[in-house]
């Protein structure tokens, strides 16, 4: 597909994840609608890259208000939808479960429903997690076809957008129930890169601990994670929906893994040590207090193969290479640089990378 003035709606525009996509678009010609509440960070992607900017329309709004949702769609008349809006903390779902099912699970049900409602779009990639799996701390790496659970909230709110996912692609999107959409779900490991300022995340985590001459302290620092550049899932994304659109790409409308290659899995603390390291300045990092904490994942391994033959997708970075990219541009932030030039560069940077 070529997005040369095609009109893509991105829900969670304003988050870390939303606001690399909408520059990616706006930086291949796309006409990028944003719907979102008000960015959830201070500082945060939106502003410092100044992602207005890029955008066609920005409007604020709930998951939760539907008609609002309907009219952002019927004015941007889409062709594409990236659904990123979500609660995505596994903590913040243990101190707000309620709010994260209704947020992650009807949000998702809302943005279908609006999609129903729209006859310009002809493909939805929605965006989940790899925590949707029913994680058995397994070294065993888990295929689109494995059971789905979810130990914590947030990673059952995901499983069961998934499920709602399901039931509507089924339901009203099927090649005989008539409407032209195709609905995909994709799943990321756990994403890194500049601009996330998210708490209880590890690597703003490590930012902050460091720019204030602090040592960064971990909470569970043998947790094995797929940790990726956040690049490599977008570029999944983008490749799912080129392909989605496409005449044959019904079979396509399914679920997706997009995950690093088995060299970038890691423990938090090796990731936080070699972020410390490409820091400099002293920057360190330790094991925090030992207290009890909430449940979370010790292990946990994606298998991409699906994505890699029959998309086309492959990582590109290797997690040393995405770890100095991401310290170059929290680096770059500090010192005042222009970050909207800053980002396009490192898109500039990607693109020009040859997958392994």
């Amino acid at each position: 597909m070529i997005w040369t003035n095609k009109s893509v709606l991105i829900t969670g525009h304003t988050g870390f994840k939303g606001g690399w996509l909408a520059l990616w678009l706006n930086r291949l010609g796309a006409e990028v609608h944003g719907y979102s509440l008000a960015p959830p960070t201070e500082p945060n992607l939106f502003g410092v890259a100044r992602v207005g900017a890029a955008l066609a329309s920005d409007i604020r709004g709930d998951l939760a208000d539907l008609a609002r949702l309907k009219t952002a769609f019927s004015n941007a008349a889409p062709q594409v939808v990236f659904h990123l809006a979500a609660q995505p903390l596994v903590r913040e779902s243990y101190r707000d479960p309620l709010g994260t099912l209704v947020t992650n699970v009807l949000g998702t049900a809302r943005v279908l429903e609006a999609v129903r409602g729209c006859e310009s779009v002809r493909a939805v990639v929605l965006i989940t997690t790899d925590k949707v799996y029913q994680n058995r701390e397994w070294a065993y790496p888990y295929r689109e076809v494995d059971a789905l659970g979810g130990h914590d909230p947030y990673s059952a709110s995901k499983a069961a957008a998934e499920v709602v996912a399901a039931s509507y692609r089924a339901s009203f999107f099927s090649e005989t129930a008539g409407h032209p959409a195709r609905i995909a779900t994709a799943r990321a490991g756990n994403v890194i890169g500049g601009g996330d300022w998210a708490s209880d995340r590890l690597v703003p985590d490590c930012v902050r601990a460091f720019a204030e001459g602090e040592p960064a302290r971990l909470r569970f620092p043998g947790s094995v994670r797929p940790w990726q550049h956040v690049l490599e899932p977008l570029a999944g994304y983008l490749r799912l929906a080129e392909q989605l659109v496409q005449p044959a790409g019904g079979p396509l409308a399914r679920a997706w893994n997009f995950g690093p290659d088995a060299g970038s899995d890691a423990t938090a603390g090796e990731v936080a040590m070699a972020l410390a390291r490409l820091w400099g300045a002293g920057a360190r990092a330790e094991a925090g207090p030992d207290v009890e904490q909430p449940h979370e994942a010790g292990l946990l391994r994606l298998d991409s193969t699906l994505a890699r033959s029959v998309l086309g997708w492959a990582p590109r970075w290797t997690l040393a290479l995405a770890l100095a990219q991401t310290a170059s541009w929290y680096r770059a932030w500090l010192r005042g640089a222009d970050m909207t030039a800053f980002c396009l560069s490192q898109i500039d940077d990607y693109e020009a990378a040859a997958s392994p």
